[in-house]
């Protein structure tokens, strides 16, 4: 008798990455959707790493990180955000920000606890919160007049508050829009939820990656949001090095140590000589994180530039490395299947947004890693100018 597998996630098929990824491998097309860099990580970097695994550190890392590592967020977050962390209590370094997600939610959510997330929303969040037991509600942003800036919707985000909400997850610097908070905003939700039992996990993967001056707001930079607080980062985003799965919790002891009793049981602990080799180079080059935004930003205006010709209506992103079009000039086809459909046929690969929304009020929009090289950029530029 073969036994029966009642599936705990009926409703998932396979990740929109892997499927575009993939699909761009199959074809040759320029990959422009899943969101990872074309270039390596420092060199100083990878040196450090290199001179710890030939150095005795390959056992088991400490569960909450090694101290140095700790030491180095906690010394990064005091810098930035005006935050001083307890490195014992409130810094959990993860297996990526994905794990630390996941942790966090499985740590805070109950069966029948409703968890708000705001659409487009990254696609790990449901399934964790499907698995914990949860309901999720869905809030849209607001998309300005223009179509082309996104913003929270404070409102509607109240009006589906209730006695069962357990929990808010956002994510700024917001991917896919690159929607950023403003101080106003950390105000208003910090009154939106001042009365209620409800936490916060703010997922701020593209912390170091904002754009024409403006600064990162995190959770962490707010006194009264941050007791009710789990920041996730990502150093594979800040270090162009997202397969090494790196990155932390920050959080208030008494939500660190239900976070760490969840952690300790996903992963226990990280890659022991990647922890030290960036304990050092943080250590040694503090600064290399505050380029990032001139950096990125030197790309984005580039691909935009290159666009500029081109039939899609578009405003530079605000923050993380993607670029959203829309292509309804081109075209009123639905934008998973033009994405597919361009992927196959003139050969550059994109994201589309509308998977990541319960209902599809993005409309026609795509979405487009600009972390890459320059000639790759400007090949993809001219197929799209094409069209």
């Amino acid at each position: 008798m073969k036994p029966e597998i009642s599936s705990k996630l009926p409703k998932l098929g396979t990740t929109i990455f892997t499927v575009m990824s993939q699909l761009a491998t199959e074809t040759g097309a320029i990959n422009l959707s899943q969101g990872f860099p074309s270039f390596d990580p420092p060199d100083a970097l990878i040196d450090r790493i290199n001179w710890h695994l030939h150095n005795g550190a390959n056992q088991y890392a400490p569960m909450p990180g090694t101290p140095s590592l700790r030491m180095a967020i906690a010394e990064k977050t005091e810098r930035l955000q005006r935050r001083k962390l307890d490195v014992d209590t409130e810094v959990t370094v993860c297996t990526g920000a994905t794990e630390g997600l996941f942790s966090a939610i499985t740590a805070i959510v109950r069966t029948g606890d409703e968890v708000i997330i705001l659409d487009p929303a990254y696609d790990s969040y449901e399934p964790a919160i499907d698995l914990a037991g949860g309901i999720t509600r869905r809030v849209p942003l607001k998309i300005d007049e223009n179509g082309s800036d996104f913003h929270p919707d404070w409102q509607r985000l109240s009006d589906t508050l209730s006695d069962k909400t357990r929990l808010i997850i956002l994510n700024f610097p917001h991917n896919p829009t690159g929607a950023i908070l403003t101080a106003e905003d950390l105000d208003q939700l910090a009154e939106l939820v001042r009365d209620r039992n409800c936490y916060l996990l703010s997922d701020e993967v593209y912390e170091h990656i904002v754009f024409d001056g403006e600064p990162h707001r995190s959770l962490a930079s707010h006194d009264e949001l941050w007791q009710r607080s789990m920041v996730i980062c990502s150093f594979g985003k800040t270090f162009h090095a997202t397969g090494w799965k790196l990155g932390y919790c920050a959080a208030p002891a008494h939500l660190t140590a239900e976070f760490r009793k969840v952690h300790q049981f996903t992963t226990f602990s990280v890659s022991t000589p990647m922890q030290h080799g960036i304990a050092d180079f943080l250590a040694s080059d503090p600064g290399f994180y505050e380029s990032l935004p001139a950096f990125y930003q030197q790309k984005r205006d580039r691909f935009c530039e290159l666009l500029a010709p081109s039939r899609f209506k578009f405003q530079p992103a605000r923050s993380t490395f993607f670029q959203i079009l829309d292509y309804s000039d081109i075209s009123d086809e639905i934008d998973e299947s033009l994405a597919k459909r361009w992927t196959r046929e003139i050969g550059v690969a994109s994201i589309p947004l509308t998977v990541f929304c319960e209902t599809p009020f993005t409309g026609t929009r795509l979405r487009f890693c600009f972390a890459k090289d320059d000639g790759t950029l400007e090949k993809a530029a001219g197929i799209l100018c094409e069209l």
